[in-house]
């Protein structure tokens, strides 16, 4: 009988009319196909890809892209530039991904615990929030990452738990709204565990705007391997990112500016896209646009 009571008191924001509004976001459809052309081809880079991205060819250093069969061109050590961007899109877009997984778990979880539960428990995790904002992300990352062994999970774990707050911040201020609702005084009045209350009530109804700073917080995320790649401390060679491919190509910027502009394209791609798509589901589920 509760749990019966529980599903008929849970609301969800009305979506009618969500896939149409999006539609009409032209850039966000547009950062759509770049994004599918980005995960494809760095997905099935080990299909796709022309050469091995170990492969060298001494030869053809330095090959100027459309020369010597290779579409990009060559690095310093011959490796094809197209099959390096592919493979290192793997790790760039990966880490964008897992960080953003990590930074909405936990800022959703801070945020939701304070405003629910409220009184010093709220005040605890909101002022851990507030101190965590005081310190650029790029400060903590760089401190971080000078005691971390850089890896992959590494990499996300460090960015999704320093980029948190923003989302925490959100969830608080949405859960505080929620918590005078009707349908979460019913779910109390049943007897129903916090814990569900948390994600059958609450958490449908703050994923709007959570899911738009998600896709924000992943082009924060790929800026912020590459950066950190770029200084060293990221993703270290012989394995790729688009970060450190633009590390290995400062010293031959001035002869061989292509060793720095195609990975520099695909990050602007990337981070643009994702941001595009960003503000088209704002304004997708945006509830002053669900009548137009």
């Amino acid at each position: 009988m509760a749990d019966a009571t529980l599903m008929a008191v849970t609301i969800a924001p009305p979506r009618a009319g969500l896939l149409k509004r999006l539609v009409r976001h032209r850039l966000s459809i547009l950062a759509l196909v770049v994004l599918a052309v980005l995960v494809v081809g760095s997905a099935g880079a080990p299909w796709l890809a022309p050469h091995d991205p170990e492969e060298l060819d001494l030869a053809s250093r330095y090959a100027p892209p459309f020369a010597a069969g290779h579409i990009l061109g060559t690095d310093d050590l011959g490796r094809d530039v197209l099959t390096r961007l592919m493979f290192a899109g793997q790790i760039s877009l990966a880490v964008g991904i897992a960080a953003m997984l990590v930074t909405v778990v936990v800022g959703f979880s801070v945020g939701a615990f304070a405003a629910y539960y409220g009184r010093w428990v709220g005040t605890v995790l909101m002022r851990l929030t507030d101190i965590m904002l005081c310190f650029p992300s790029v400060f903590l990352l760089l401190f971080v990452a000078a005691f971390v062994t850089p890896s992959l999970a590494s990499m996300a774990l460090m960015i999704g738990l320093t980029c948190w707050m923003e989302i925490a911040r959100i969830v608080y201020s949405q859960i505080l709204v929620l918590k005078s609702a009707d349908f979460i005084a019913a779910a109390q009045m049943v007897g129903a565990p916090s814990w569900r209350i948390i994600l059958r009530q609450i958490l449908p109804n703050t994923m709007a705007p959570v899911l738009v700073a998600a896709t924000l917080n992943t082009a924060n995320a790929i800026l912020l391997e590459s950066y950190l790649s770029f200084l060293g401390y990221g993703i270290q060679p012989p394995e790729a990112s688009w970060g450190n491919m633009l590390t290995n190509a400062q010293s031959d910027f001035q002869v061989d500016p292509w060793l720095a502009v195609f990975p520099g394209i695909a990050i602007t791609l990337a981070v643009t896209s994702f941001n595009f798509l960003g503000d088209g589901l704002r304004d997708a589920l945006d509830p002053r646009t669900a009548g137009r």
